[in-house]
């Protein structure tokens, strides 16, 4: 069931990239990771960066490895997990939904887990680099 609210922001979430797509974008459904907050006027949307399990080849800078902890539910637990900053996409709320977890008294449970505070300052950085805006990464938080 698709979300209805805008989750915050590094939560983990699952996003359904089957309709309206053609390769080489994404055309699966896949974890991504929420990355903005918000936004009065644009109701309905959240922003997001899809999660991979393929490792990048060659290494590129818009794209870095996170291990959500706890790990996340199957079929996509097995880790490591690269977000794909070079992909970022502003999704309808029914494109987005929650992992399902296991039932507990037979009412439905949703993950509802935000990435580290580090893993989401590594994807801002990556989403700069993905936009050309490298250089401006020394002005995010905690940057060197």
């Amino acid at each position: 069931m698709p979300i209805q609210y805008h989750p915050k922001l590094g939560t983990l979430v699952l996003c359904d990239f089957t309709t309206g797509f053609l390769p080489p974008e994404m055309v699966k459904r896949r974890p991504a990771v929420v990355i903005s907050p918000p936004i009065q006027l644009r109701k309905g949307l959240c922003t997001v960066v899809p999660i991979s399990t393929q490792e990048p080849m060659p290494n590129v800078p818009w794209q870095v490895e996170i291990m959500p902890d706890p790990p996340l539910p199957s079929p996509w637990d097995t880790g490591p997990h690269w977000v794909k900053a070079d992909m970022v996409f502003s999704a309808s709320f029914d494109r987005l939904d929650l992992f399902r977890l296991p039932r507990i008294n037979g009412r439905r449970q949703y993950l509802q887990q935000q990435v580290s505070e580090e893993d989401l300052r590594k994807i801002r950085g990556c989403l700069l680099s993905s936009l050309g805006l490298g250089s401006l990464t020394k002005a995010l938080p905690g940057s060197m």
